[in-house]
């Protein structure tokens, strides 16, 4: 799904997609969680602007790699890299303190202009059935519409005036209401953030308006081969999994929420040890810990503890082909993969990268079958990488696919690739940690799904480690049993090739 779109505050702080991470295929990390969320008005989009909160994965090609000399045999090594002795210093700048259950992390960063603050909610797709799902995210775009406080108009109005934006975004894991302003504005920009979060009015006429454009917009998923091989991976991958349960719901569960069941289920909601607050910006934690305490300190505590999520678990490879007039085929197809908090996650990422850089040299730079290739890793409590492509032929395609992955389960890395990968991360994590929206979804992430918001800020020293032999051992360990799925025709689709092995 789209990455959701402040005004010029320092200004990339609400131009770039953060706070809530996204799914397919790091498709430059725009991710299907913003499905079912409808084209907005530009004022909408600057209220959406905030949803940086979702964290970014990024796996991108790399340069062209060095052959080495005919019978040379590349050892595994670890990569040493210089990294910004500030960032060993990060944790360090983070207050982490309890209000009444509430566990909130207040990252301060002197002398910026902006502030991002993310209540994130736990539990996403656990949280829902079948018959209430798109319940959360229809609750969340429907909170900012009005309070008892601050009417439609007059919330629209002094949001607007303020270049402040409120926002709402929703993944399988976990979801986000966020605010982003500017720092003279923000002690008033607070008060209607708290107000939206916790007195929300749902009045039947502007629940309907926005269930109705969250329901166009599901409708839509069909239309567009992108948006619907995310949904026929979903059904396949997910069968039997709490993830089936799409929180953005179908057209048909949407339509049935009323504005009364909102009003049921954010009292449900509302209660401290169901939600995580993450603040940063330059602000005094302690102060901030009293204007918590007012309003976000009065909600009932509540027991809530996540259910465990089962693992994922492919036993064969398999192939569903779904028919459709197109002049291309879309193909992709998803393995298994270590969660942010497995230790395989970074030789993993590693994987992921090289195995990208080499699909684009082979399918597009030497064949031309297709113009975009892509391996990918995405970031899930459950967690799944894989492939796609698009291609008018799918069969040599996926076979070049899965000869690169044989390769990488195959062949030691090289030296030079291994360091030229992790040199790239070097450059592209920092870049991604930028704004003040960016690290609040990065310490939320951590937070919630991967094992802690410290481990935010080691990163690259975890990455820096991984050897070539690592690398291999993960290629071997997780890439096999893909489940693909296929949006075209189904004649000229050789099975055989989709279910062929990887040469483990």
């Amino acid at each position: 799904m789209p990455a959701t779109k402040v005004k010029e505050m320092e200004m990339n702080e609400v131009n770039q997609p953060g706070l809530m991470n996204a799914t397919p295929a790091n498709k430059s990390w725009t991710f299907s969680w913003d499905r079912g969320r409808p084209a907005r008005t530009a004022s909408r989009r600057l209220r959406v602007a905030t949803l940086c909160l979702f964290v970014i994965s990024v796996a991108v090609p790399f340069a062209a790699q060095e052959a080495h000399p005919a019978g040379a045999v590349p050892q595994p090594l670890a990569v040493a890299v210089a990294r910004p002795a500030a960032i060993s210093d990060q944790a360090a700048l983070v207050s982490e303190f309890d209000v009444n259950g509430l566990k909130v992390l207040v990252k301060r960063r002197e002398g910026s202009q902006t502030v991002v603050a993310g209540l994130f909610m736990k539990g996403g797709a656990r949280n829902i059935t079948a018959a209430n799902a798109g319940i959360e995210n229809l609750m969340l775009d429907a909170m900012s519409e009005a309070t008892v406080s601050y009417p439609r108009e007059r919330l629209r109005t002094e949001l607007a005036q303020m270049g402040s934006a409120i926002s709402s975004g929703i993944n399988l894991d976990y979801s986000v209401l966020s605010l982003a302003s500017t720092r003279p504005n923000f002690d008033h920009s607070w008060d209607i953030f708290a107000d939206v979060a916790l007195r929300p009015t749902f009045n039947v006429a502007d629940v309907e308006r926005v269930r109705n454009r969250i329901v166009l917009s599901i409708r839509d998923d069909a239309d567009t081969p992108d948006s619907y091989i995310q949904v026929l991976q979903a059904r396949s991958a997910y069968a039997g999994h709490p993830y089936l349960n799409d929180p953005n719901g179908t057209a048909e569960s949407v339509s049935r929420i009323t504005a009364e069941e909102l009003r049921r289920y954010h009292k449900q909601m509302m209660e401290t040890s169901r939600l995580l607050l993450v603040v940063v910006g330059d602000l005094d934690p302690q102060a901030l810990r009293q204007r918590i305490a007012a309003s976000f300190g009065k909600l009932p505590r509540g027991d809530y503890h996540p259910a465990a999520l089962p693992e994922l678990s492919f036993g064969a490879s398999t192939v569903d082909v779904t028919p459709r007039d197109l002049p291309t085929n879309y193909v992709q197809g998803v393995f298994t993969a270590p969660g942010i908090a497995s230790p395989d996650v970074y030789p993993m990422k590693v994987a992921i990268s090289i195995l990208q850089n080499r699909l684009f040299v082979e399918i597009r730079a030497k064949r031309n079958l297709s113009y975009a290739p892509e391996a990918f890793l995405w970031t899930q409590g459950s967690n799944l990488g894989g492939v796609s492509v698009s291609s008018t032929d799918a069969n040599q395609s996926v076979r070049i696919m899965l000869d690169e992955i044989a390769r990488l389960q195959r062949e030691p890395i090289s030296a030079d690739d291994l360091k030229g990968t992790i040199q790239h991360y070097l450059t592209t994590y920092y870049l991604g940690q930028e704004t003040n929206a960016a690290q609040a979804g990065s310490l939320a992430q951590s937070e919630l799904l991967g094992g802690g918001w410290r481990n935010s800020a080691l990163f690259m020293d975890k990455l820096a480690a991984v050897t070539s032999a690592d690398v291999q051992r993960v290629s071997q360990k997780y890439m096999h049993n893909i489940r693909f799925v296929v949006l075209g025709n189904p004649q000229s689709v050789d099975t055989k090739i989709f279910t062929g092995p990887t040469g483990q």
